[in-house]
């Protein structure tokens, strides 16, 4: 199978699609693999090292689109590239459609076969390749909100972990999943006061066993919710519905009971967001401030640190990139119903439920498509 990689368009976004060792991997096995020129100069990857790996360099992302297969990338196509998808073309990559109709609409249209990295599954429903993602912005959500906090950048002029005789900031972390588990290994680590909310009593007995007394834990409901975001200086928004869009948790008449200058850090706007008052920023500018409380919504964060992200991202798309181009994408997904899972848009249809039930689209099972 012939495989392309073009170079991330997206603000301030330096991942890429394929190390030069995912490309030694794939080569090996008899593949192609294009890579655009330049692509890897976020991760310290050089040109040289792709062609040292067997990989062909091409001149911008036309030949990749035109004439390659698979087209493997890291963020959502941007409109530019959604253009020259075509049909019996696979895109690999992480998509997020349920909040963004315009590329679900342009996915559908182009033909594509589209699988996203954030709904394959793993054993007992995990998400394997949205994980090592969760875990870095789920660690980075402590570090930028930690900076938002500074009074230079609008925030309450706290220290999170305090100094003798003054008390730590106060880290509130809605979600205790992957991200939020990050986030309050963190802010924890900081020596903050921290507090995680949660549904569900086995998560809250699981973060409640492995912090101990460096975190308090409780069941999230409107009351508790309301309470605990009002009393923060920092609240990082770490919930997820796979494939779905995010529930809407702070609404804005809390950030009115909230401290001025306190910061929310919304790791779920790839998925719409858990705060009312969200909306996507780039690391160009990350912040704006909402009633006196200040924002940070970067809709991509682990490109801050696209080395350590990329060769995580890639240590678990890879398998599935291997199998695919073995196999191709119908077998591939036959065999591995986990694999399957990671289907969203086929050849004008929508192929995840929670997305055709979110945009009003028809929803086509992945098991008609391949048998």
């Amino acid at each position: 199978m012939r495989i392309g990689c073009p170079k991330e368009i997206k603000n301030h976004e330096y991942r890429v699609g394929l190390t030069p060792e995912s490309a030694r991997e794939l080569t090996a096995r008899g593949h192609e693999v294009w890579i655009e020129t330049g692509a890897g100069l976020g991760i310290d990857a050089t040109d040289a090292q792709y062609q040292a790996a067997g990989a062909k360099i091409v001149d911008g992302p036309d030949p990749i689109f035109a004439e390659c297969e698979m087209v493997v990338k890291v963020k959502e196509p941007q409109a530019v590239e959604r253009a020259k998808l075509r049909e019996d073309q696979i895109l690999y990559t992480y998509l997020h459609l349920a909040p963004d109709p315009e590329q679900t609409k342009e996915l559908v249209a182009s033909g594509v076969t589209a699988i996203a990295y954030e709904t394959v599954t793993g054993p007992n429903r995990t998400l394997p390749l949205l994980k090592p993602m969760s875990q870095v912005a789920g660690r980075m959500s402590v570090q930028a909100g930690a900076t938002a906090l500074e009074k230079a950048h609008g925030g309450r002029g706290v220290l999170l972990g305090g100094v003798p005789g003054v008390m730590p900031g106060k880290v509130v972390v809605i979600g205790g999943g992957v991200v939020g588990f990050n986030a309050a290994q963190m802010a924890a680590g900081l020596g903050a006061d921290v507090t995680i909310l949660d549904r569900d009593p086995e998560v809250l007995e699981r973060v409640g066993t492995h912090f101990e007394s460096r975190a308090k834990t409780r069941f999230s409901n409107v009351a508790n919710l309301h309470d605990a975001v009002c009393g923060a200086d920092l609240v990082i928004g770490a919930v997820l519905i796979p494939g779905a869009a995010a529930p809407k948790l702070v609404t804005r008449e809390m950030l009115g009971d909230m401290q001025k200058g306190a910061v929310l850090v919304d790791v779920a706007i790839d998925q719409g967001g858990c705060f009312a008052t969200s909306r996507p920023t780039t690391h160009a500018e990350p912040t704006y401030v909402v009633d006196d409380i200040v924002h940070y919504c970067v809709a991509n964060m682990p490109g801050a640190v696209a080395r350590t992200s990329t060769y995580a991202l890639n240590n678990v798309t890879l398998p599935h990139a291997l199998r695919i181009a073995d196999l191709g994408w119908k077998e591939a997904l036959r065999t591995d119903p986990h694999l399957a899972e990671g289907l969203n848009v086929h050849a004008g249809e929508v192929t995840y439920e929670a997305v055709a039930r979110e945009l009003g689209y028809t929803y086509r099972p992945t098991s008609e498509l391949v048998g």
